[in-house]
């Protein structure tokens, strides 16, 4: 990608982020996963990837002022307008869009290009293993959830029922734990395969750690 265009875009992008869970850090991170899946594939429009990195949480602002939107539906009109206001064709801007609006693999909007399938994948490594941890209670914590909840008896809601509380626990349960199923490159998929096991040895600790089904007993020795 030609420099000057690289750096408009980062700008814009940077202009964007006020998350700390989904910072300009994360847009690094997902970048530079990308283009290294991207080696070991072929014909891969290199412009489209790294634009489609920079830009797909752009959005995030939005759905974050009204949870019934989407982030990366916004996000993926955001990018279109902002690459053709550079001058990119209808097909490259459309192509990012396409990239953005289904990297987000909660919402069934299946990526079908390379590109998209690279973006796609590129982000869930972020959200695996010991930073997929660190950056979901960064979350967590921004939108006021606790850690963990507990019953009136003091037990703790281990976060793996639908109808528990809100909580880390439970974003764990629904969605770090789904988050290895699916990915499109083996590249990806190895890696995450290797994280896993760190996400898991640490929710199991994290579980030990705070148990406190014998709190009322220890009130009242």
């Amino acid at each position: 990608m030609d420099r000057e265009i690289y750096n408009k875009i980062e700008t814009f992008m940077l202009d964007m982020m006020n998350d700390f869970a989904h910072d300009s850090l994360h847009i690094y991170r997902v970048l530079h996963h990308a283009l290294d899946i991207s080696i070991t594939h072929g014909e891969i429009n290199r412009d489209v990837l790294i634009a489609s990195c920079l830009l797909h949480d752009i959005g995030r602002n939005l759905q974050f002022q009204n949870p019934q939107l989407c982030h990366a539906v916004e996000g993926g009109k955001m990018a279109y307008a902002y690459m053709k206001k550079l001058g990119w064709s209808e097909n490259l801007s459309a192509h990012v869009q396409s990239c953005i609006t289904t990297h987000r693999f909660r919402i069934g909007n299946v990526p079908e290009t390379i590109e998209a399938k690279i973006l796609f994948d590129s982000d869930k490594l972020d959200v695996s293993g010991a930073i997929g941890i660190a950056r979901s209670l960064i979350y967590r914590g921004q939108v006021g959830e606790p850690l963990y909840t507990v019953n009136d008896k003091r037990q703790i809601h281990d976060g793996a029922n639908l109808a528990d509380p809100e909580s880390f626990f439970k974003e764990y349960h629904f969605k770090l734990t789904k988050v290895y199923d699916q990915f499109y490159t083996k590249e990806a998929a190895i890696t995450a395969e290797k994280r896993k096991k760190i996400a898991v040895s640490f929710f199991a600790e994290l579980q030990r750690e705070v148990a406190i089904d014998n709190l009322n007993e220890l009130l009242y020795l």
